[in-house]
Formats: C-alpha cells, sequence, structure tokens
C-alpha cells in the first residue's frame, strides 16, 4: 500500500490500525490532536510512524498531513449519541466540518482514496433487522446526524471530484486500546475497569437490548480491504460481525472468561439509546471480500487479556 495517512491515528481504531500497517511493512502518517488519543497507543511503533499532532479542524494542520498521501483512513471523530446531544455544535464541527475540510485538502493534494469512518448510527432505531445499506436513514441524536453528512460529502466527492471515496458503517466496535475513562465510553471498556476492580458493571435499560459487537481486529481488515478495493467507490458498506448480543449476554460472558460473579447494575435507559441493532454484511462480503475473522468471545478473551496487562 502507498503512503498512508489515519486521521485520529492515536486513538482506538486508529491506532489498531497504524500498528497493523506498520506491520505490514506500509509507511504510515497520523493526524491526531490527542484530545481522545493516547500515545501509549502507539507505544512500540513510535519510531516507525510519522505522527502530527493537529486539529482535523485546523487548515494548515490538514493540508501538511495530506501532502505526498495517496490512501486516508479517515477515523478522527467525536464520537458517541450522549456526547452529541449535549454538544452539538463541536460534534457537527469535527465530524462535518473537519470531513469537509480532509475532503477538500486531499483533492487539492492529489490523493487518491479517502476510506471514511461512519457508523451504524445512521440507522437510529428502525425496527428492521437486520440493518442494510439500502435502509431508510433516521438518526436519533446529532451524532448519527453529523456522520451521515459526512458520508454524503464523500460520495460528491467522489461523483463531482474524482475523488475515490469508501464509507464503512462501523458496529459497535471493541478491543484493545479502547479507552474506559470516559463518561461517553462504549459498554465493553466500562464494563471491564468496574469488573476487574471487583465493582459491578452498570447497564443503562434492562440489558435486554441487542447490539452487533464487532472486534477492531474485523475493522481493521475492512479498512484494508476498502483501500484496496476496485470496486465499490463512493459507496457505504456495514462492517459488523453480523450476528446480535445482548448486554446481558454480554455480562455474562465476561463474567465467565473473568472468573467473577458480578451482576449488572440497571440504571434507566439513557436519551437516543438505541434498542436493537445488528448489521447484515453481504455486501461488503460481496464487493469488498469482507469476512469477520474474529466471533464476538474469543474477541473478548483478548481484550480481557489486553485490558489486565495494560488498564490495571
Amino acid at each position: 500500500m502507498p503512503r498512508c495517512l489515519i486521521t485520529g491515528g492515536a486513538g482506538f481504531i486508529g491506532a489498531n490500525l497504524a500498528h497493523a500497517l506498520v506491520a505490514r511493512g506500509e509507511s504510515v502518517r497520523i493526524l491526531d490532536d490527542f484530545s481522545m488519543g493516547r500515545l501509549q497507543n502507539l507505544r512500540g511503533i513510535e519510531d516507525r510512524v510519522e505522527i502530527l499532532q493537529g486539529d482535523i479542524r485546523d487548515p494548515a494542520a490538514v493540508a501538511a498531513a495530506v501532502r505526498g498521501v495517496e490512501i486516508i483512513l479517515h477515523q478522527a471523530a467525536l464520537n458517541s449519541n450522549p456526547r452529541s446531544i449535549k454538544e452539538p455544535g463541536p460534534t457537527n464541527a469535527v465530524n462535518v466540518g473537519g470531513t469537509l475540510l480532509l475532503l477538500e485538502a486531499a483533492r487539492a493534494a492529489g490523493t487518491r482514496r479517502v476510506v471514511y469512518a461512519s457508523s451504524s448510527s445512521v440507522y437510529g432505531d428502525t425496527p428492521v433487522l437486520p440493518k442494510t445499506e439500502a435502509l431508510p436513514l433516521s438518526p436519533k441524536a446529532p451524532y448519527g446526524v453529523s456522520k451521515l453528512a459526512a458520508e454524503f460529502y464523500c460520495r460528491v466527492f467522489s461523483q463531482v471530484y474524482g475523488l475515490e471515496t469508501v464509507c464503512l458503517r462501523y458496529f459497535n466496535v471493541f478491543g484493545p486500546r479502547q479507552h474506559p475513562d470516559s463518561e461517553y465510553a462504549a459498554a465493553i471498556p466500562r464494563f471491564l475497569r468496574r469488573m476487574l476492580a471487583g465493582d459491578r458493571p452498570i447497564i443503562f435499560g434492562d440489558g435486554e437490548q441487542s447490539r452487533d459487537f464487532t472486534a477492531v481486529e474485523n475493522v481493521v481488515v475492512a479498512n484494508l480491504l476498502a483501500a484496496e478495493a476496485v470496486r465499490g467507490i463512493g459507496e457505504v458498506f456495514n462492517i459488523a460481525g453480523g450476528r446480535p448480543s445482548t448486554l446481558n449476554q454480554l455480562v455474562a460472558w465476561l463474567n465467565q472468561l473473568l472468573g467473577t460473579n458480578l451482576p449488572p447494575i440497571y440504571a434507566p435507559p439513557r436519551a437516543a439509546d438505541i434498542r436493537h441493532s445488528y448489521a447484515s454484511i453481504r455486501k461488503a462480503e460481496e464487493v469488498l471480500g469482507y469476512r469477520p475473522t474474529l466471533e464476538v468471545q474469543e474477541g473478548l478473551r483478548r481484550t480481557v487479556e489486553w485490558f489486565k496487562a495494560h488498564e490495571c
């Protein structure tokens, strides 16, 4: 693969991508403002990647980052539905404004392809399952709106300007390097942080809501496929495991892996939480050649081992 830029490359998914690319011997540049990304996520490859500290909303930083780059893996974002409900302005500025700025800079610099990290949040709470890319889109929070708007910008830049873009809609990604401390942290790192300390995990709602939990290793594979695919330009793809698990099941599996017996504490549901979500991944299988290589339970085992070694 030619020289690659990872925006948000010190974050959870971005850092996993960086490690995978370096392991393949690729040339990698990272742009991150370190507001959520952590230098420790790049431990072991710091001297093998080029790290630029800068904001995705800063034209000078973005112009410097895209210079000489052929492929961009765009992971930088303000994530979380609850955060976006509290802070819709910053969410839009980073996720929409930052993406548009990046696309403009990429076009000016002659970048060939941008692989954009979108989200299952664009579907909202539509009752149809599994979620296919052809479903009507109805996001429930500003975060989903911002991801959808940026998807449309990516498609337009492909159609109007000839910049190759591929949008990947991630479903509930988890794994090593996922930060557990934020109030907006995803369920699995929050559960693990408490359970490893001997505390009961907190579930918002009754725990029977289902998600398509997706090991980060699968998302890395999907990005590498999208970066090199000859088909699917200007299109969107679900990236997931393709099967649902409830939060109650998740806690039971974690108890089994940890050798604990910590029943969840149930708290009131959060605003904009979605009841059920899992993906059809047929389009990604047929067009990109994507196949999930890691099932949820094996992904959880690897995640538990990583958290024991790095977050305790």
